[in-house]
């Protein structure tokens, strides 16, 4: 275990597990109970904000924040040719807790990483204290019933993308920031805010190419029904996700015995800004505490 950075409010360490290296930072008190954060695919934990950190734990709390594999200082493939599966990425937050000698904890889930919060929460429940998923969609279904992202998503994904220079750190960070902006609601697109955060994963990242590239390109992990989930369960989730529109997040309500949906205002396909956080900051208070 090698500490790479610590502050007053966070200690940052690579811990090495089962042969791969995941970097996890840590804010609040050592040996509270403890949330951990989950990303969306190709984000390093960076999107999750210190003060989104802090204010969630609000010093009662510890809130662990990790970089997915090929993102930040964790472990990377080489671009386009990942040796992990979705089943790895699923297996890695419990490896996150058992580096930190953490029985269970609460999980908060964005994108992605609310797929991921959802195979834990059927396959390891006993790991699990209470499931938070956001602006995601049910894992493992048939999503043909349920509204498709917005066109102009679709559109970045069938068009031809840009000759990127991963060795040009400015040309990458304008490219990670052009990434972003399809995916931001009617509260609009705070570029400097999503520029402020694409510099700094840009300049800490090992690998930014692989960072874009590998986790959509994995193999599938195991399929889950949410239906299984047994644990108190909070979807939050936006009409104005041009990704996964309302009814993906209405899906996940219905499936899930006993889960409440919140619907948020204006946000994107991302982790909730600070604009909503007089909502979602009491909401998630009231889960967490509750469970």
């Amino acid at each position: 275990m090698t500490t790479f950075g610590a502050s007053a409010h966070a200690v940052r360490k690579v811990v090495e597990l089962d042969g791969i290296e995941l970097a996890i930072e840590r804010f609040g008190p050592e040996g509270a109970p403890a949330v951990l954060l989950i990303a969306g695919g190709a984000q390093s934990m960076d999107w999750w904000t210190p003060e989104f950190c802090n204010a969630l734990g609000a010093g009662e709390l510890q809130v662990i924040r990790y970089d997915h594999r090929d993102t930040g200082q964790s472990s990377t493939s080489p671009p386009g040719r990942p040796d992990y599966t979705g089943d790895d990425l699923a297996a890695d937050p419990l490896r996150v807790l058992d580096a930190l000698s953490i029985e269970k904890a609460h999980l908060i889930g964005l994108s992605m990483g609310g797929g991921i919060a959802q195979n834990i929460g059927v396959l390891s429940p006993d790991r699990v204290r209470s499931l938070t998923l956001v602006e995601t969609s049910p894992a493992g279904g048939n999503h043909d019933e349920l509204p498709p992202p917005n066109p102009a998503i679709i559109a970045t994904w069938e068009l031809p993308g840009p000759e990127i220079d991963w060795a040009d750190q400015a040309a990458v960070i304008n490219y990670r920031v052009e990434v972003e902006r399809p995916y931001a609601g009617s509260l609009g697109f705070d570029e400097e805010v999503v520029r402020a955060l694409a510099t700094l994963e840009v300049r800490r990242s090992r690998n930014m190419e692989s960072a874009m590239t590998n986790h959509f390109i994995a193999e599938s992990g195991a399929a889950v029904d949410p239906a299984e989930i047994r644990v108190p369960t909070l979807i939050l989730h936006s009409a104005a996700d041009p990704m996964f529109p309302l009814p993906h997040g209405e899906a996940l309500a219905e499936a899930i015995p006993g889960a409440r949906l919140v619907r948020l205002e204006g946000v994107g396909h991302e982790i909730p800004p600070p604009a909503v956080w007089d909502v979602v900051m009491p909401e998630l208070h009231r889960h967490l505490h509750r469970t």
